[in-house]
């Protein structure tokens, strides 16, 4: 496949990312997440001895990371894998320990912006919403296949859509007559559903219903605590983890998953001593999370949401 030329990403808080990595120029480092290799390509160009894995899911990125990181030979290596199979890649690959792991989760700008791709409301398409082509489960599955409670569900579970069970009737309402096959379909049940004064001056009415929709196909919450375990497990101490987030619900996930690998004894709170044993794994680098600068707020609106969260391998 050949890489498409119009494949843009704008690579979020990448001086802070990079910073925060701490990178050595020997040390071995995976960006589960390599989309155009915004940040991939800075990590391999401060490499000496080092190795860069850049993982990505999506066909279209691995084709663009594999020609934007073949420049540096050996030190950059690109695999087609969901992050959440870092373990096993690494296991293939014969690297037993890893000095950094980046992810920047959800979905890239040039998903958002490929039309074709369904991931975005501002653009008629088929209803599609895969990262990965090759898995079965699509948009359009879940539209005309789910139940209305289970379609309820999702749009107030990772859409945290306050009207769910209005939009969820609606769906079930409209595929009735016919299927719905686009997201221009999509778009307009979702404003028939809400009620007079119910949109948002701010959002899309349909964003949090696309964003509900699009974390069930590709199963990108659920997959976030063993992922960030999986990577603990194969830093090495004093190894960094840096996470990128651009909604509440991921960055709540992050932030539970750090604090439970922080806090170390899980003893209910009125035991006297410990009993359990756990000892920290990990500490916080920063108290709090890292937000995009006015200047590159300037330059990229969709950094408006982003929080960058680093922890340590004890």
């Amino acid at each position: 496949m050949s890489a498409p030329l119009e494949f843009s990403h704008f690579s979020v808080m990448l001086p802070e990312v990079i910073e925060g990595l701490d990178i050595k120029p020997d040390g071995i480092y995976l960006d589960g997440t390599a989309g155009g290799a915004g940040h991939s390509s800075v990590i391999a160009s401060k490499l000496t001895t080092g190795t860069l894995i850049a993982l990505d899911r999506d066909a279209d990125a691995i084709a663009v990371a594999t020609e934007r990181l073949s420049q540096y030979g050996e030190r950059a290596r690109v695999v087609r894998a969901n992050f959440a199979d870092m373990k096993n890649v690494c296991r293939e690959l014969g690297i037993e320990a890893l000095d950094g792991v980046l992810l920047d989760l959800g979905v890239s700008s040039y998903q958002l912006d490929t039309a074709e791709r369904g991931f975005s409301y501002l653009a008629d398409a088929p209803l599609d919403m895969r990262m990965d082509k090759r898995q079965e489960l699509d948009a359009y599955k879940i539209v005309n296949g789910y139940s209305e409670a289970e379609l309820c569900r999702i749009l107030r579970n990772w859409g945290e859509e306050k009207f769910a069970s209005r939009i969820a009737r609606k769906i079930c309402e409209r595929r009735e007559k016919a299927p719905v096959s686009t997201t221009g379909e999509l778009v307009d049940i979702v404003k028939a559903a809400l009620p007079d004064g119910g949109r948002s001056q701010k959002h899309h009415p349909a964003m949090r219903t696309f964003q509900a929709i699009r974390i069930e196909v590709n199963g990108e919450l659920d997959i976030i605590p063993q992922t960030i375990k999986d990577a603990i497990s194969l830093l090495r101490t004093g190894g960094r983890l840096a996470i990128i987030t651009f909604h509440s619900l991921e960055d709540r996930a992050v932030k539970e998953a750090y604090t439970t690998l922080a806090s170390g004894c899980s003893c209910p709170r009125n035991f006297p001593v410990c009993v359990c044993g756990n000892k920290p794994k990990i500490k916080f680098i920063g108290k709090k999370p890292i937000l995009p600068s006015d200047e590159e707020l300037a330059q990229n609106s969709r950094s408006h949401s982003a929080k960058l969260r680093v922890c340590e391998k004890l």
